[in-house]
């Protein structure tokens, strides 16, 4: 038996209706702005959700250095670990992305397996095994006293017969909102727990296939895994899954959880909007300097970065720009000559950072916090 989606109520619809606008505004920005301005923010929202989904579980790397490890950068100082995580859960996210607009596309037990594979295949083991379900019980266990279980999974037994039971459900259109759906579908995964790990990640990159396969926003628009990621609302996503009690009982309402991913949902849109017009404020701010200053046009992306990001690389300049290895250089270490970009590091691991003479206007602009509002309080 899975949980069954509950009613909502006159507030749900209000925030549903603000996120479907904001989601379709956002849609229709991003079709209608160069693709040099979203293809950086693209990638940073891939990269973000990447790391803020390892670190809820407990593997820590910056935004900016998944980044640089997508890009396939080797000089990257991370631990073995960290990378390895880091790679194949992008790798699962990088498939995902290309499912949503697959046209024979259906769920299934070796969908989910294989993606398992890709996230926990480089940890695989006969007593855990990868791209299988579990052979015993799994637990998870309290995050002051690991000898305590905070919740424990269903009877393995009765695993392929849920698993069995949700991929039915997924197949089986219903008049939910896609978004309830969504969410919903990520609660039945995690409170099965079918696997042995990984099991958390899945469940997130499963809402995100499935808010993706809606077809409003590209994949990398789509997730609200740099939400659940931000230390306070980690600490709330885990209370809200606590409230579930100790073991599996779906005839319970789960009405608080729908509530939580609604106003997440909300959120992530208002931060997804917020970043791209602060991104097109940098981008024009940067292009008033290079024209001011008589450097050529392209080098602005490479100064959007360090502004957004922090930093650049030369192969990440080079690549976006589509240059030479001789040009990017030329250009690299001509603005670094101008004092416009400071090199951190030698050959391979070198990156770039602002210098004494970088436009303070764009750095300002890409500093300037935004608020973001809760939608059940208005």
């Amino acid at each position: 038996m899975l949980y069954p989606t509950p009613p909502r109520t006159p507030a749900d619809d209000r925030v549903l209706a603000e996120i479907d606008v904001m989601r379709q505004a956002l849609r229709h920005q991003i079709q209608t702005t160069p693709s040099k301005w979203t293809a950086g923010l693209r990638k940073f929202l891939t990269a973000d959700a990447v790391a803020a989904s390892n670190s809820i579980e407990g593997f820590k790397v910056s935004t900016i250095d998944v980044e640089d490890l997508i890009d396939g950068e080797r000089d990257v100082e991370v631990s073995e670990e960290n990378r390895d995580e880091t790679l194949a859960y992008e790798r699962m996210m990088a498939y995902i992305q290309t499912l949503h607009d697959a046209q024979d596309f259906s769920y299934s037990k070796g969908l989910f397996n294989a993606l398992h594979w890709m996230l926990q295949g480089h940890r695989h083991t006969a007593r855990r095994p990868a791209g299988q379900w579990r052979r015993g019980p799994v637990y998870v266990t309290d995050a002051r006293d690991p000898s305590i279980a905070a919740y424990t999974a269903p009877d393995v037994d009765t695993v392929p017969a849920l698993m069995k039971e949700l991929v039915d459900w997924l197949d089986t259109d219903d008049d939910a909102h896609p978004l309830v759906r969504a969410a919903m579908a990520h609660l039945h995964l995690v409170s099965i727990h079918p696997w042995a790990d990984g099991n958390g990640r899945m469940s997130r990159s499963l809402q995100t296939l499935m808010i993706a396969r809606e077809g409003v926003l590209a994949p990398e628009f789509s997730s609200i895994e740099a939400w659940l990621g931000r230390p306070g609302n980690t600490w709330e996503y885990y209370r809200e899954l606590a409230g579930r009690g100790p073991t599996y009982v779906p005839d319970q309402d789960v009405a608080s959880w729908i509530r939580f991913n609604l106003t997440a949902y909300h959120q992530q849109a208002q931060t997804v909007q917020g970043r791209l017009d602060r991104s097109g404020r940098v981008w024009g701010a940067l292009s008033e300097f290079a024209a001011a200053t008589g450097l050529d046009e392209r080098v602005v992306t490479a100064l959007h970065d360090v502004a957004m990001a922090g930093r650049v690389r030369r192969s990440r300049y080079e690549e976006a720009e589509g240059l030479s290895l001789q040009q990017a250089q030329r250009d690299l270490r001509d603005l670094t000559t101008a004092q416009v970009l400071v090199p951190v590091g030698r050959t391979r691991a070198r990156y770039y950072t602002a210098g004494p003479r970088f436009p303070q206007p764009a750095l300002d602009l890409a500093g300037t916090p935004m608020t973001l509002r809760d939608p059940y309080s208005g």
